[in-house]
């Protein structure tokens, strides 16, 4: 049996404080169920009577169906100059009717001198007091944050075991060390918890630390080390300047690394999708190399490292990815070697055996990355390289030309900002050239790039339905040159949804309206020549069901 670590979101409250960060009440009421279904056994919802928001959190979180997690409502001890049952944070941390409540008090004799400004004894009297009353009120377990403890710990560490200690005198469900300034060093908090042990040695500790030292994973990790049995954090590490400790690090590392119990068993298998539910709320494209969880967290782009991983994947992996739900990824460049390319696309291209094409599509792959393109995650453009060196490049209609039309001054108010582009497409492989093929239409849109496409998908369609299918849902654009300020190319790259599958196509030129207009095109060829191959592949299974019914 694994040892149990209660794991304790504060995602909603304390990851809302960051920068930037602004989640509505529908925000959190959804990243709230997707924490129950990962299995967390805390939410904080937020600081009821601080805003209207929060309020209003803890009125519709009771009609949430949640399995696992309990609803903790935030606050603080009560104010110096009344007593508990009069203060107002009190009441209204009662009236939330949450599941538990958590208050956090003063460890740091700086703080209660300066921020605080009361004596020693009136700040313990304030803990002790803070956490009775809720007790009595609630009949529900009460939580202790000891603000700031280790800094407390160096400071004056009699005082800050001192409120330690009436935290738990007082009853709370669990004491939580504070590293609220994100500074303490791993082997200063060892030292502090160990104190804490002995002074209160049956008391369960939690611990919440934030990352300003980049440090927040290896203090939590070595605070379970020393006895915490609870760990606040948040989903990606989001919260004020440098983040809280990042729960997906936390939860991969203790699960997979270290033998503990977090999650209920199979939940750690959702931990990236709700990696990127969380950062598709906050609006922010996380980082890509985000441990465990991020898009290149198991991404391979050395020759030798994919060749090695090929054999066995534990000479570059510390885990199997798909245990936190992630993939591996082959990346292309011109870094790349041969088992790059067969590790990605041999199963598709038996051709690829032949070390001649595949040095020919290496020697292309390195000439064009030198000029500027990059085909990491522009899958699309890559598989027509590939396409084009085995024979297998096959497109269904030929783009002739295209132009943009910029409304002038005086036809602005009546365009409404919109820009007119006309395209005119062979329809058809490139062997046929019948000009009754000939395809020329006209679209107007928001920027030359959505009118080009609304243009060319018009040209298409009624030959090609499919690409009703087709769906621009990403677009970048990168200066490569930069030295060579406005003459400097531009790359461009286009992210497409078709038929389940997210590809990418890269286009590079000076001109920003041509190099997309390259991505474009070739984002159309793709999901073309995808689209025959597929339906190539399914008329020879079904060819070969009929063969075995008449065998």
């Amino acid at each position: 049996m694994r040892k149990k670590i209660e794991i304790y979101d504060t995602t909603l409250r304390d990851g809302n404080q960051g920068e930037g960060i602004n989640l509505s009440l529908g925000d959190k009421l959804d990243i709230a169920t997707a924490l129950d279904a990962m299995g967390v056994d805390f939410i904080e919802g937020g600081w009821p009577g601080s805003n209207p928001k929060d309020d209003e959190f803890f009125v519709r979180a009771k009609k949430l169906d949640l399995k696992t997690s309990l609803i903790v409502a935030f606050g603080s001890t009560h104010r110096s100059d009344v007593e508990p049952a009069d203060d107002f944070f009190l009441q209204k941390l009662i009236a939330a009717e949450a599941d538990a409540t958590c208050i956090f008090g003063k460890s740091w004799d700086l703080h209660v001198e300066q921020a605080l400004r009361v004596s020693a004894d009136r700040n313990i009297e304030m803990i002790s007091g803070s956490i009775a009353h809720l007790l009595e009120v609630t009949g529900k377990p009460v939580l202790y944050d000891a603000e700031h403890f280790f800094d407390g710990f160096k400071s004056d560490p009699g005082y800050a075991l001192a409120t330690i200690r009436a935290a738990a005198d007082a009853g709370a469900h669990r004491v939580i060390l504070c590293d609220t300034n994100g500074g303490v060093m791993p082997h200063e908090l060892s030292l502090a918890i160990r104190e804490v042990r002995k002074e209160a040695p049956g008391i369960k500790l939690g611990i919440h630390v934030h990352n300003d030292g980049g440090l927040g994973v290896a203090n939590t990790l070595r605070a379970i080390e020393e006895g915490a049995i609870q760990v606040h954090g948040t989903i990606n590490g989001i919260g004020e300047r440098c983040g809280n400790v990042d729960l997906t690090s936390i939860l991969g590392n203790l699960e997979l690394k270290m033998g503990y119990q977090c999650v209920p068993e199979g939940n750690l298998k959702g931990l990236t999708t709700l990696s990127k539910v969380v950062w598709e709320y906050l609006g922010i494209e996380g980082p890509s190399g985000q441990p465990f969880v991020g898009p290149s967290a198991f991404a391979h782009k050395g020759g030798i490292h994919v060749s090695a991983v090929q054999r066995n994947p534990e000479t570059y992996e510390h885990i199997e990815p798909e245990l936190v739900g992630n993939s591996r990824k082959i990346l292309i460049s011109e870094l790349a070697g041969g088992s790059n390319l067969k590790a990605k696309l041999a199963n598709r291209y038996p051709e690829l055996e032949d070390n001649r094409i595949v040095k020919s599509i290496l020697d292309e792959i390195q000439d064009r990355e030198h000029a500027g393109y990059s085909f990491e995650n522009a899958d699309g453009s890559f598989d027509l390289v590939v396409r084009r060196h085995v024979g297998k490049y096959k497109t269904q209609f030929e783009p002739l030309y295209y132009r943009i039309y910029s409304p002038s001054n005086e036809d602005h108010s009546e365009s409404d900002g919109l820009i007119e582009a006309s395209v005119k497409v062979r329809v058809g492989t490139v062997d046929d050239a019948n000009s009754d093929n000939l395809r020329l239409c006209a679209a107007e849109g928001n920027g030359p790039v959505d009118a080009l496409n609304r243009a060319l998908r018009k040209a298409l369609l009624d030959e090609f339905p499919v690409l009703e299918d087709l769906h621009l849902t990403d677009f970048t654009v990168r200066v490569v040159n930069s030295t060579e300020e406005t003459a400097a190319k531009v790359r461009v790259y286009l992210e497409h949804r078709f038929q389940g599958e997210m590809f990418g196509t890269v286009g590079v030129n000076v001109d920003i309206i041509k190099a997309s207009w390259n991505a474009l095109v070739e984002a159309y060829h793709y999901a073309l020549m995808q689209h025959v191959e597929f339906k190539r592949e399914l008329k020879e299974a079904h060819s070969e069901e009929e063969r075995k019914k008449q065998g």
